[in-house]
Order: structure tokens, then sequence, then C-alpha cells
């Protein structure tokens, strides 16, 4: 069964009142099937739900977000913002809602699975916004503010929740038209990308000094226009270059815990009414509410851009030691750029996260970092060496430990060090330097074991060649079990060929990788190559491969 069928079966049995039945199913698929488990916790989430079984709801929905923002398919994210969009619009709260649909109709318009989006959207009974009342009205001001609070509350994209705000304010005051300028205090300017009822508006900036907005911020006064046109204060060109017609206006600062002001409510047109006293205190309890939640996402987005910063900085560092490698062994020039592409590609067929495959890659750049400690005549010799040059050698691996540890790392970031001291580790406890022995070994450290490998012995040197890739092959699988984990070697050989070949390029970048052989090339992965040539099967698939493998086209020599 595909997934998508999965997904459609589940969602069937829960609207049709089977969710007892269809749980243990769903959990069955999670426990076999690791990469779906967002898809099932948004699944076991709405059966829970539509039960009204909220503890386990809850549960369910938190274990859900937390690997849906982690993943980037398409699938699990568009079922999530359904299953959510689901949940806001039981509970009527349509600005969510709207951002639930909208986010998962471009997410699959972008990925291509509109017909998956469509029909999930009808079996979740999700009606096209386009159905919901464009003149939508909360009565009570109470339910107003409750409403905007829950829109706002966990909400860190300051884009999204500007946007929520501006949506939920028009809502709550029966109007039509509202935009949520923010003050850059900097510039002294006015800036929104949200003006609701208009499409595709882009960043607004206009002075802090002029205009009625401007006129709030310099004075922190509220203003209640009756007749726009009467008003002294209001500007029609606007209106003149846009064909709307600006009536009432209603314009209040937004100020923050220490009564700063921030930026500027702008509501326009209530409709069939002017704006009553009534509604300026509900605006007041609305701002008070938006202004904690837009300075809170604000510092948020401060720090995110800090720590990007921080880590453009981290990389640079990380490539810049990786560099000093190579310049110190002009030999291996190159190798841990390759053995961070192989174990990339073997954490892919994992299904790693994304930040679990940056720590892994940052440590494939430096496993070798040690060698910096290592004699040149040992590190640059020639030929074979000899045991105690060896034994030498072998002293890079805990080099490379004392060197990382001195680096100050957040606590994630200290796995790093770990695997990148662990990649001469062996499966079955004879490696070294610590001679850890199975799981004792961190899974990092087990990529990076057959990622270093395969690197050392597929790489020429000048005084050997590259051996043939089925001895290659054949050392990688006879060390499974002892030298390596046998379930890395497994996902090794399941990568397609075309992207072992993308590495082999980066050591010559001369050649290019035709269209036709990466057509052949991605229907094979290393273990079919292996037995094509041990049974003696037809050699075309070897020569592509060694077309680039070997720099040779075997079918002109």
């Amino acid at each position: 069964m595909s997934l998508e069928n999965f997904i459609y079966e589940s969602a069937d049995e829960i609207f049709n009142g089977s969710f007892d039945e269809a749980k243990p199913r769903i959990v069955k698929h999670k426990e076999i099937y690791h990469d779906d488990s967002a898809i099932c916790f948004s699944l076991l989430a709405l059966g829970s739900f539509i039960k009204k079984q909220y503890k386990d709801y809850y549960q369910f929905m938190n274990d859900a977000q937390f690997l849906v923002e982690r993943s980037s398919d398409c699938i699990t994210q568009i079922l999530h913002e359904l299953v959510q969009g689901y949940i806001n619009f039981a509970e009527k709260n349509s600005t969510l809602y709207s951002i639930n649909y909208n986010k998962a109709r471009k997410l699959a318009v972008r990925t291509q699975k509109t017909l998956f989006f469509e029909k999930l959207a009808s079996m979740l009974k999700c009606p096209p916004i386009t159905h919901l009342s464009v003149h939508a009205q909360v009565k009570d001001p109470l339910i107003a503010l409750v409403k905007i609070g829950q829109a706002v509350a966990a909400e860190k994209d300051i884009d999204v929740l500007i946007r929520t705000i501006a949506e939920e304010t028009k809502i709550a005051l029966n109007a039509d038209r509202c935009t949520v300028f923010l003050y850059d205090q900097e510039h002294n300017e006015l800036y929104s990308k949200v003006a609701t009822g208009l499409d595709d508006v882009k960043e607004l900036r206009i002075p802090a000094d002029k205009g009625l907005a401007g006129h709030v911020v310099q004075t922190g006064e509220t203003i209640n226009i009756k007749d726009a046109y009467k008003d002294y204060r209001f500007n029609p060109d606007i209106d003149k270059k846009t064909g709307y017609r600006t009536k009432t206006i209603l314009c209040m600062p937004i100020k923050n815990f220490n009564q700063e002001i921030i930026g500027v409510f702008q509501v326009l047109n209530k409709f069939d009414e002017t704006f009553t006293i009534d509604d300026e205190d509900l605006l007041v309890a609305i701002a008070s509410s938006a202004g904690i939640s837009l300075e809170n996402a604000q510092l948020f987005e401060k720090q995110r851009k800090m720590l990007e910063e921080q880590r453009i900085i981290f990389d640079s560092f990380i490539e810049t030691l990786a560099s000093s490698i190579d310049a110190r062994d002009k030999i291996t020039s190159g190798h841990s750029t390759r053995v961070k592409m192989y174990a990339s590609l073997i954490a892919n067929e994992f299904g790693l996260e994304k930040k679990d495959v940056y720590i892994l890659e940052k440590a494939a750049a430096l496993h070798d970092i040690g060698k910096i400690g290592i004699r040149d005549s040992v590190l640059q010799k020639e030929g074979k060496l000899t045991p105690e040059e060896y034994k030498h050698i072998q002293e890079h691996v805990e080099i490379t430990h004392n060197i990382l540890e001195k680096i100050h790392m957040s606590e994630d970031f200290q796995q790093i060090t770990e695997i990148a001291c662990s990649h001469h580790e062996k499966f079955d406890g004879t490696g070294y330097y610590r001679g850890l022995k199975g799981e004792e070994i961190p899974f990092g450290g087990r990529i990076l074991a057959v990622s270093d490998v395969f690197d050392a012995i597929t790489s020429k040197r000048h005084y050997r060649d590259k051996m043939p890739i089925e001895k290659v092959i054949d050392i990688i699988m006879k060390g499974s079990g002892n030298h390596f984990d046998p379930l890395v070697v497994e996902k090794f050989l399941a990568i397609k060929l075309d992207k072992i070949v993308k590495v082999f390029l980066t050591e010559n970048i001369h050649i290019n990788l035709s269209d036709e052989d990466v057509e052949i090339l991605s229907k094979y992965n290393l273990l079919d190559l292996y037995y094509s040539i041990v049974n003696n099967c037809s050699n075309m698939l070897l020569k592509v491969f060694n077309r680039y493998y070997v720099g040779v086209d075997l079918e002109h020599e």
C-alpha cells in the first residue's frame, strides 16, 4: 500500500467512526516505518480530537508538530496543515484555518501534489476558504480577545503573526481592512507587509512623521475619523492610485510591555457604520496583547539572525580547519570533503533530520584534524609505514579529540567531537583509540567509518592506483559486522550510483556527467553493480561507471 493510500484509508476510518480499529494499525505503521512517524501522529491527533479524547489529542499533536518542523517531506506537511486546519475550523477559528489551508494548498502546488491535497481536503471536510464569510463578525469582545490570544500565543514567524493579528482585528471590529505597521526606530520609518483585502502586497515603508500612522507614532494619540474626506489629516492620493474609497478610519498605537510605541493599527471602513468608543476600547485590549506578541516575535527574529550569523562564522571556522589539513597533507587533499559527502548520502538513506546531518557533516570535515600533530616524515611518506610509524599516525584520532574538545560548543555540537574522533573504531571493538564496540560507538562515527574507508580505497595516490570497484565493495561487505555496523553497510550499498559518481567528480572537475549516463546510473546501486560484475552480467553498467571512476571510457580503449 502506498503512503498516500495509507493516509486515505486511515482518514476514511477515522471519519466513519472506526478510529478504535484504525488506531492499532496506525501505531504499527509508525513502528515499522519510522520516517512516517509525523504522519502517524497527525492521524492519531485527528482521531483523538474527533473522539474528544483531548489529553491524547494534545500529546499526539505536540509530537506531530515536533517531527513536522524537522521534516522536509511535502506529504507530511500537507497532511499536518490540513489536520490543523480541520481542528481550527471545528473550533470556529477561521483565520488560522485559512492560514493552514493556504499553506497546504501552496505546498501542494509547488510540489505537484495537488490531487493529494484536494482529495485529502475533501475527506477531512475542509471547505475552500472562498466559502468562508468575508464579513464574519465576533459580536462578543471577550470572544474576540480570546480568539486573537489563541491565534498569536505561540507564533514566532513575525510575518505570519502580523497577518494573523490584522485579519483577526479586522473581523473583531467588523471592518473591511486592517494594516499593522511596525516602527523601525533606527530609520524612523513605519513598515508593513500586510494590508488585508489587497493581493500581493510587498513591504511598505513610510516616514514615521508622515500621514495618520506617523501622527499616531509621534503623539501616541488614537485617531477615530468618521469621514475621511472631510478630515484634513487624511491623504486621498493612495485611494486615487488604488481605486479604493476610504470612509472611516481607526488608528491606534501598539505598545510593548514598557509602554513604548512599537507599531500602529490602521483599521479602515467599518461596515455600514462608524467606529465607536467600544471599538476603541476593544482595539486597546487587542493592541496590548498584540504588542507583547510582536515584540517577542521581533526578539525571536533578532535571535534567529544572530544564531544564523554565529552558524556562518562556525561553518567558516570549520572549513578553515579542514583546509589546513589539505594544506598539510597534499597526498590526501580533498579526502575530508569526500568523506563528508559520502556520510551525507548515508545519512539521507537513513532519513536523518537536518540538524543531525549538519552535525555529521561538520564531524566529517574535521575527522582528520589531528593529523596536524603527526610528523611530516610519517604523514607524507610515500611507501609503506613501519609498525612504529603506523602507531604514530594512529595518534591523530586522539589528537583530534584533544583539539576539538577545547572549542566551546553547545551540547548539540559537542557531538561533533565524539563523532569525529570515533571514525577508526570498529564494530567488534578492535578499533582505536578507545576500543569502543557496537552501539558504544556514536552512530555518526559508524557512518564515518564506512565513508572514510570507502574514500581511502577509491582514491588514487602517487604510490598506487584506485582499487577495482568490485574489490572495494567486497571489502565493505566483508567488513560488515566486524569493522562496520551492518545496518550502515546496508544503507551505503543502497545508494544510487549517480550520487556516488558525483562525489568522484569533485576530484576531476574536467569530466562532465552526461544526462544519458545519469539515467543509467540512477537505476542501480553499489550492490547491483557488484553482483553484475561477479555474476558476469552485461558489462555495460561497469563501463559507464568506470568512465567516471577510473576516468577512462573502456568502450574506446
